[in-house]
């Protein structure tokens, strides 16, 4: 019988997926696990606020009420976002196909929860409108930049705790949206 051949470091390299996917998967474990019921209500609201960019799109309209660079940072914005939701959703989610968690199966409480999306879970749209957004305009806004990146990493979080993605997937648009952010900056000084 023929060995077949194992290209070099495809063990290592599944295996460090594996472990990826074990830690990612303790990690939403232990955040449904964790009795917040101060914090419940605060996430869930802010999770449905985030929805389809609702909060970066009102920050942004506020900030284009100021003429010059509040305008130009709210436009580059609004940019970001739309970049990072197109990518996000149009492409990572179609590539990856990742489920989404099982919020059953780890007990997530029903206080916390928020409609179950039923696109992919893989990259959370969400974080990465949210970190493009707060990317683009504190380019544009420096003095902007703590509060819109405290937000944007508050609306990844509330992703978990409500069990809709799994920690990993945050982290990832998260990368996605500081991609899409600086894009659209670059974009944006290039005219």
């Amino acid at each position: 019988m023929a060995e077949t051949a194992v290209a070099p470091g495809t063990s290592r390299v599944s295996s460090l997926l594996h472990d990826l996917q074990q830690l990612d998967h303790a990690l939403y474990a232990a955040v449904a696990a964790t009795d917040t019921p101060t914090l419940d209500t605060g996430l869930r609201r802010l999770s449905r606020a985030a929805d389809n960019s609702k909060i970066s799109l009102t920050i942004a309209a506020l900030l284009a009420l100021r003429p010059g660079r509040g305008r130009r940072a709210a436009l580059t914005g609004v940019a970001a976002v739309g970049l990072a939701s197109a990518s996000a959703n149009l492409v990572g989610k179609e590539l990856v196909r990742r489920p989404r968690p099982d919020r059953a199966a780890a007990e997530v409480v029903a206080d916390r929860q928020v409609p179950m999306p039923a696109s992919a879970s893989f990259p959370s749209g969400h974080t990465a409108s949210a970190v493009a957004f707060a990317f683009a305009v504190s380019a544009g806004l420096p003095a902007a930049a703590v509060p819109l990146f405290l937000l944007a990493t508050a609306v990844g979080y509330s992703r978990v705790h409500t069990g809709v993605h799994y920690p990993g997937d945050v982290a990832a648009g998260a990368l996605l949206g500081t991609a899409c952010g600086a894009a659209a900056v670059a974009l944006f000084r290039s005219r």
